[in-house]
C-alpha cells in the first residue's frame, strides 16, 4: 500500500511540474493537511462520548446483559467457544462498538477476543471456526449509528451528515450477513479437505 501511495504522490508531483501546476498541487497538499488535522480534532469529542458510553455500559453490566441476549445466536455461530468463556461477553462488546460506529474501539476489543479464542485453541497454528467467524463479522462491521462517519461529515461541513445512516445500515447489514454466510460455507468446504 505504501508503494501505491508513493507512486500516486510522485506521479502527481511529476505531472504538476510538467504542466506548470506545482503551486496548485502544493497549496492543495497544505490545505488537505490542515483539513485532516481539523477533522481529527473534531472527532475527539465524538469518540470520547461514545467510548465513554461503551465503558459505562460495560461497568453497569449491560455488556453481560447483551451477551445473554445474543447467547442463542453466539452459541450457534461460535460452537467451539466454552460456555464460561469471557470471549462471549467481549464478542458482544465488540459487536456493540461496531454497531455504534466505533471501529476504533472495536479493534482493541476484537484483538482481545482473538487472544481469548486462541487460548482455547487446541491447534495454535490454525484458526478455529469461531476465530474465522468472528473475524468475518468484525471486519464486516455492522453499524446502526455510524458515529465516526457522521463526525467526519459534520467536521467537513456537510449540510446533512446524518443522511448516511440509512445507506450505512443497509450496506453493513448486507456485508454482515454475507460474512456470516461465507464463514459457514467456507467452514464446510474446508472440512472436506482436512
Amino acid at each position: 500500500m505504501n508503494y501505491i501511495f508513493f507512486i500516486l504522490i510522485a506521479g502527481s508531483l511529476i505531472i504538476a511540474v510538467f504542466n506548470g501546476n506545482i503551486e496548485n498541487v502544493t497549496n492543495a497538499m497544505f490545505e488537505a493537511c490542515s483539513t485532516s488535522v481539523k477533522v481529527a480534532f473534531s472527532l475527539i469529542g465524538i469518540m470520547a462520548f461514545w467510548l465513554g458510553i461503551v465503558r459505562i455500559a460495560e461497568k453497569a453490566g449491560l455488556v453481560k446483559l447483551i451477551a445473554k441476549l445474543i447467547k442463542p445466536i453466539t452459541s450457534v455461530l461460535f460452537k467451539d467457544i466454552k460456555k464460561d468463556s469471557q470471549a462471549t461477553g467481549d464478542i458482544a462488546l465488540s459487536l456493540s462498538a461496531n454497531a455504534l460506529g466505533l471501529s476504533n474501539a472495536a479493534t482493541p476489543i476484537g484483538i482481545k477476543v482473538m487472544k481469548e479464542l486462541q487460548e482455547d485453541n487446541p491447534n495454535k497454528d490454525t484458526a478455529t471456526d469461531s476465530m474465522c467467524m468472528f473475524l468475518g463479522m468484525n471486519t464486516a462491521g455492522f453499524q446502526i449509528i455510524p458515529a465516526t462517519v457522521i463526525g467526519i461529515l459534520a467536521a467537513s461541513g456537510a449540510a446533512n451528515p446524518t443522511d448516511i445512516v440509512l445507506p450505512t445500515l443497509i450496506v453493513t447489514t448486507l456485508s454482515f450477513i454475507t460474512a456470516i454466510i461465507a464463514a459457514l460455507i467456507l467452514k464446510k468446504i474446508w472440512r472436506k479437505y482436512e
